[in-house]
């Protein structure tokens, strides 16, 4: 039984849907790594932004118990706590949010 070897990239090197085969090379190998971590985070700061959001719409039925809380001041914390919380699934990943808004931005390098 003969079988032929062939070389084949890494498939680290092409975007997902391209194959070794007549592929595209990936356009994220011509950003730089500074910009890379530059739409890495911008991409998570909007997928926080998103989140603490939704969050916050999500804690505005909830009322609060008199004897151990409530007030303007409660509120105040409450906005600051669902922005951690958003910030902090954003950096989970969970969601795949910011992965699409970073894959969205790499396109757009490509064109630009």
């Amino acid at each position: 039984m003969n079988i032929s070897t062939t070389s084949v990239p890494p498939a680290t090197t092409y975007l997902k849907g391209y194959g070794p085969n007549g592929a595209v090379a990936d356009p994220a190998s011509k950003i730089s790594p500074a910009r890379m971590a530059q739409i890495d985070k911008t991409a998570k700061d909007y997928e926080a932004g998103f989140v603490g959001a939704m969050l916050e719409s999500m804690f505005a039925g909830i009322k609060t118990d008199k004897m151990f809380g409530g007030g303007s001041g409660e509120d105040m914390y409450r906005s600051l706590m669902t922005q951690e919380y958003g910030k902090a699934v954003a950096e989970r990943g969970t969601l795949g949010i910011a992965d699409s808004i970073k894959s969205a931005m790499i396109k757009m390098q490509e064109v630009h």
